[in-house]
């Protein structure tokens, strides 16, 4: 039986063109084209969805492997037809075009967190006079204004492990960043405005439960904010 040609075929997958009397009584008794034609219209398909993606995970292996699957079993299959190269290479284009969103939809994202992952000052904590000498930790600025700190060997507290910044000029100036709860470990917003070239002394205190927001006066590790 003679097929439709392939750039027919194509254009009948892409647009809404109406099919004549005798494309559609072909297509009707003709289960390879009609094949080709889904085959096109999903791939055509699969681009139009992939250009309103904007938050896709790293795709697995296997997923790669599916797609290769996809794509070279049809191929194989309408190999006895003949038909002319270039319709094969259009639907590995198309699929690729299609992962290729996605993977730029996936370095898109490495990208913004890389940025927002920037390192803007540094601080090392270490123990005050009468805390352990293996307490201490460390402290990281971000580029997206957040604070990243840890720390290890704080003595037990009934009470939390509160994160200030402090004017070393003006002992009595400090903000509150918040607490570590339970963990050695913790990411906090400085508040916008803060000057972190005047508030560069990180303090970690040792807070009770008693409903007062002022620092207690015991403080464990100090460290100082440099670029």
């Amino acid at each position: 039986m003679r097929h439709l040609d392939p750039d027919r075929l194509v254009l009948l997958a892409l647009s809404d063109e109406p099919r004549d009397p005798g494309e559609s009584e072909h297509l009707a008794g003709c289960a390879d084209c009609r094949h080709e034609l889904d085959a096109f219209r999903g791939v055509a398909g699969l681009g139009s969805e992939a250009q309103d993606l904007r938050d896709l995970p790293p795709p697995p292996e296997h997923v790669w492997r599916a797609i290769e699957a996809g794509i070279v079993s049809p191929v194989r299959a309408r190999t006895r037809r003949r038909r002319p190269r270039w319709v094969t290479t259009a639907v590995i284009a198309a699929a690729a075009a299609v992962v290729a969103v996605a993977g730029t939809v996936v370095v898109e994202r490495v990208v913004d967190r890389s940025a927002a992952e920037q390192v803007t000052a540094r601080a090392t904590l270490k123990p005050l006079a009468t805390v352990p000498a293996d307490a201490g930790g460390s402290v990281r600025v971000l580029a997206d204004g957040k604070m990243s700190i840890d720390v290890r060997n704080l003595p037990l507290t009934t009470g939390f492990h509160e994160v200030w910044l402090i004017d070393p000029d003006d002992l009595s100036r400090m903000v509150a960043l918040g607490s570590l709860t339970d963990r050695p470990d913790a990411v906090l917003p400085v508040p916008p405005g803060t000057d972190l070239n005047r508030y560069r002394l990180v303090d970690i205190s040792d807070e009770p439960h008693d409903g007062d927001a002022a620092h207690s006066g015991r403080s464990l590790l100090r460290g100082t904010l440099t670029s």
